[in-house]
C-alpha cells in the first residue's frame, strides 16, 4: 500500500531542506573569513600565522590541518603530468567591485565572470586577491607578489590559480585598477564599484603550472582547495605593488603566510610537448 500523496511530498521536502542544510556547510568551509581583523601576518602577534587555528575552533585546520598551503614547489618533488592538459578556462568581462579587506586587496565579479575546467568540473570566478611576497615558492624562492584567482564550483568546492609577480614593467590589468586603489587606500570594508572588468587581463596566456591539492591560506585553512600555479612570472611595477600594499589599513609590509609542510603530497607540472607549444 501506498502512503499518502501529502505524506509522500512531506517526506521528499524534508530530504530536499536535509541536503540543503548539509550542503551549505560544505559551501562555507571553502571561503576565506571576511572577519580580518581576528587575524594578523605579523609572525610575533598572538593572532599571528602561528596561532590561527587556537583563534577559533572552525579555524583549527589552520594548526593541525596535513595539507596546508603554501608550500614550496622544490624541483625533486614535482612530477610531468601532461595529461592534466591546457587550462581550459571561459572568463569574460563582467560587473566587479573592488574592496578593501584590511588585509588585502579584492576584486569582487557580481556576474558571471566565467569559469575554469578542472577534471571536467566548472569552477566559477569568484574574485581576485592580490599577496606580497607571493606565498608559494620555487625551489625556495619568492617572487614579488602573487595574485589569486579564486573559484568555486557549484557545490562549493574551492579552486585558485596562482600568479607570480616580479619587479619590472607596469602591469596593465593593474594598471585599471591605480584610480580606485587609491580611493579606497587605507579605509577598511570601503569598496568601489568599477564597472565591468574583463579577467582575462588578469590570467595571461602562460600555459606551463603546477597542480597540488592544499587549503585556503587565510583562515579558515580550509584544506580539499585545488592549487594551480602558472610557472610564468609576470611583471609589475614597483609603483603599483606600493599601490596595492599601502592601500590597505594593517600596516605591515607583508600579507604573506609561511610556507608549510608538503608532507606526502604530490606536485604536478602540466607542460605540452614541444610540438604542441604555443
Amino acid at each position: 500500500m501506498r502512503p499518502p500523496r501529502d505524506l509522500r511530498l512531506a517526506v521528499l521536502l524534508l530530504f530536499s531542506a536535509a541536503v540543503l542544510l548539509l550542503a551549505v556547510p560544505a559551501a562555507r568551509a571553502q571561503q576565506e573569513t571576511e572577519e580580518e581583523e581576528e587575524f594578523s601576518y605579523s609572525l610575533d602577534a598572538e593572532n599571528g600565522p602561528a596561532h590561527w587555528g587556537d583563534i577559533k575552533e572552525e579555524w583549527s585546520a589552520c594548526g593541525k590541518g596535513n595539507m596546508q598551503s603554501p608550500i614550496d614547489l622544490a624541483s625533486p618533488r614535482v612530477s610531468l603530468v601532461r595529461g592534466l592538459g591546457y587550462l581550459n578556462h571561459s572568463y569574460a568581462p563582467a560587473n566587479a567591485t573592488i574592496v578593501n579587506r584590511g588585509h588585502d586587496i579584492m576584486l569582487k565579479f557580481e556576474g558571471d565572470a566565467g569559469s575554469v575546467s578542472i577534471g571536467g568540473t566548472p569552477y566559477f570566478l569568484r574574485q581576485l586577491h592580490w599577496h606580497s611576497p607571493t606565498e608559494h615558492s620555487v625551489n625556495g624562492r619568492r617572487y614579488d607578489m602573487e595574485l589569486h584567482m579564486f573559484h568555486q564550483s557549484a557545490q562549493g568546492k574551492a579552486a585558485v590559480i596562482g600568479v607570480f609577480y616580479e619587479i619590472g614593467a607596469h602591469d596593465a590589468f593593474l594598471h585599471k585598477l591605480e584610480p580606485y586603489l587609491e580611493m579606497i587606500a587605507d579605509r577598511k570594508d570601503r569598496e568601489e564599484k568599477m564597472g565591468m572588468m574583463d579577467p582575462r587581463g588578469a590570467r595571461g596566456k602562460a600555459s606551463v603550472y603546477y597542480r597540488y591539492v592544499g587549503s585556503l591560506t587565510t583562515p579558515p585553512c580550509s584544506e580539499g582547495v585545488i592549487w594551480t600555479i602558472v610557472k610564468r612570472v609576470r611583471t609589475v611595477s614597483r609603483h603599483q605593488l606600493e599601490l596595492l600594499r599601502e592601500a590597505v589599513h594593517d600596516d605591515m609590509e607583508k600579507n604573506a603566510r609561511p610556507r608549510q609542510e608538503v608532507n606526502s603530497r604530490d606536485i604536478s607540472m602540466f607542460r605540452p610537448s614541444q610540438q604542441n607549444r604555443h
